[in-house]
């Protein structure tokens, strides 16, 4: 249960930071710490948080991330679901404060203004379905190779936290444009849900789909090149 509950205020952690930051600070009139400021702030979450309760639950805070150290040899298949319930509640939970925070700004629109995840219509950028299918398998495949690597056994000690956070950083400053950045089907959940936005909530299924499907690649790839004492 300590695991479960680590997993929860960890991915609590990483939506009401990340989201928060891109919900209450992104476009703040002159002071806006605009997409690289949202990015640091992602990244800045996991990075905290796994120095936190990295020990208790490893820290994934992502149903990929779980998914994709399952495919990688290093979770078991049965605590799967209790981590990814644990970390769509946790994400689910710092939507709704955050929801109540920013509604205390007048003109405040959940609908149009909640970190949401899209393609087409629901792209920053306008950009495509497969374009938003193509950026989150490939940085999510990269993303668990960066953890898997940094948690090796032959790894340095102790600089995991710090290589995930940055590599979260650098997949955020490369995808804000194309999908709002998801890897994380949690953190998708989390406000599609709150915001209660249908377009957010009929695109949902791609921000599941691609970064589990994005994650077992990655894994695969690292358990080819990385080393059998992993």
């Amino acid at each position: 249960m300590k695991a479960y509950g680590a997993e929860f205020f960890g991915t609590f952690w990483l939506v009401f930071g990340g989201c928060g930051s891109a919900v209450l600070a992104t476009a703040f009139p002159e002071l806006g710490i605009g997409f690289a400021g949202v990015a640091l702030a992602f990244g800045l979450t996991v990075l905290t948080m796994a120095y936190a309760v990295g020990h208790i639950s490893g820290a994934h805070f992502n149903p990929a991330v779980s998914i994709g150290l399952w495919a990688g040899g290093r979770f078991p298949a049965n605590q799967l679901l209790p981590y990814i319930v644990a970390q769509v509640l946790g994400g689910i939970a710092a939507a709704a404060i955050l929801w109540v925070i920013a509604s205390g700004k007048v003109g405040f629109d959940s609908s149009h203004g909640f970190a949401l995840n899209g393609y087409d219509a629901g792209s920053p950028g306008g950009y495509s379905l497969f374009s938003g299918l193509a950026i989150e398998i490939v940085l999510t495949a990269f993303f668990l190779i960066v953890i898997l690597g940094a948690t090796s056994k032959r790894a340095p000690a102790g600089f995991a936290p710090i290589a995930i956070g940055l590599a979260l950083t650098l997949i955020h400053l490369i995808s804000i444009p194309v999908t709002n950045t998801s890897v994380n089907p949690a953190r998708s959940t989390a406000v599609a849900v709150i915001a209660g936005n249908p377009l957010a909530l009929q695109q949902l299924w791609l921000f599941w789909i691609a970064p589990i499907i994005g994650a077992v690649i990655g894994a695969g790839i690292y358990r080819f090149i990385g080393n059998d004492d992993d």
